[in-house]
């Protein structure tokens, strides 16, 4: 297979802390490590230098420019009403504001790109896709492959609360037709897209570089001591019965959360005081480091087969036991935990398939198919 010309699109890449960004990072550096010609467009971060990331990653980069609008009053004394957050709520849902900006920001971005062997672009949010979709025309391919890559689900969605309204399948059925082929992470998350368009997916697992992940000899903490570094959903990816449980409990622990939605917690860690600790997101490869050094790690389940949480690579990578938490919080499973007694861990199995160099293979592959 002779050198590639690739083009990435993402609104999410290196430094940034998510999921998506993870997965357009690690793709965009192993491609180029091959020896690929590999070009990201993103949003440009303030504070980031660009140079220095083509340097270090053996990418270029190009800005799709800022999005003019935000999410309305997200600080000062407004920050929290009521009533501007179901206005916000009211605006995602009639229009996916204010993410919808970035299909004109993504599309008016490819206009002068072509000639590439492959695009990919990576959602969420999904106007990213939409706006590949709205560029890339028959006299203007952009690329002869198109692999619209989705973390979740779009209308399939069983996570959020509320679903999408109906005229949004349109626009999905719409993307959908137009990829050469849709990415997904697991077997199961195909079901969570309309059935016309099976045939186009392709299971491509989230990736990591295992050389970049440095293991300690022994684990064992005084006290006890486990994490959970992720989104929590509240009646979902919920903590709260689980915290619940750990507050009734006598014997000494110490529980580390990573996380952006701290308001779920804030009640819990003025029960549970010094034996819970709640933390702001770091750098994927200083959370792996500090993981490898828990003792077990917590999975929040999403409870259903369509959503796989992406941490449970990070998870298994860094091999500590995992405690599965679903829905029906299982007690006798989490006291085994607290003792050490891990027989009962989640198990991740071929874990191999999710060794980066596997997943830009299979990427590549879809540019012979």
């Amino acid at each position: 297979m002779g050198s590639k010309n690739i083009l990435i699109v993402s609104r999410s890449f290196y430094p940034t802390v998510s999921p998506r960004s993870f997965r357009a990072t690690e793709l965009a550096k192993e491609l180029a490590r091959l020896g690929h010609r590999v070009k990201v467009i993103t949003s440009f971060k303030d504070g980031v230098d660009y140079e220095q990331l083509t340097k270090s990653f053996g990418v270029t980069f190009k800005n799709f420019g800022k999005e003019r609008f935000r999410i309305l009053c997200q600080t000062g004394r407004w920050q929290g009403n009521f009533f501007i957050k179901a206005i916000n709520r009211v605006l995602l849902m009639l229009f996916e504001y204010p993410d919808i900006q970035l299909m004109q920001l993504v599309a008016r971005s490819l206009n002068e790109e072509e000639g590439y062997d492959l695009l990919i672009s990576v959602a969420v949010p999904y106007p990213v896709h939409w706006g590949v979709a709205w560029a890339r025309k028959s006299n203007h391919p952009i690329a002869r492959k198109w692999v619209a890559d989705c973390g979740d689900p779009y209308m399939g969605d069983r996570i959020d609360t509320v679903r999408k309204l109906f005229y949004f399948k349109y626009i999905e059925q719409w993307f959908c037709r137009k990829a050469d082929y849709i990415s997904v992470p697991t077997r199961d998350s195909i079901n969570g897209y309309y059935e016309e368009f099976h045939e186009k997916i392709r299971v491509i697992p989230q990736g990591l570089n295992f050389n970049e992940v440095q293991l300690p000899q022994r684990v064992h903490n005084e006290p006890v001591t486990f994490a959970y570094a992720g989104n929590l959903v509240p009646l979902k990816r919920d903590p709260r019965p689980f915290l619940d449980y750990l507050a009734t409990l006598a014997s000494d622990f110490r529980f580390i959360v990573y996380t952006r939605k701290k308001e779920l917690l804030l009640e819990h860690k003025s029960i549970l005081k010094e034996k819970f600790e709640i933390r702001e997101y770091i750098p994927r490869a200083e959370l792996l480091k500090v993981l490898s050094a828990m003792d077990f790690l917590v999975n929040f389940d999403n409870n259903t087969n369509i959503h796989t949480p992406s941490k449970l690579i990070d998870y298994a990578v860094v091999k500590r036991p995992i405690l599965n938490v679903t829905s029906s919080l299982e007690e006798k499973l989490i006291d085994a935990f607290l003792a050490r007694d891990y027989s009962g861990a989640l198990i991740i199995e071929n874990l191999e398939q999710y060794d980066i160099r596997c997943v830009a293979m299979q990427f590549l592959e879809l540019t012979i198919e």
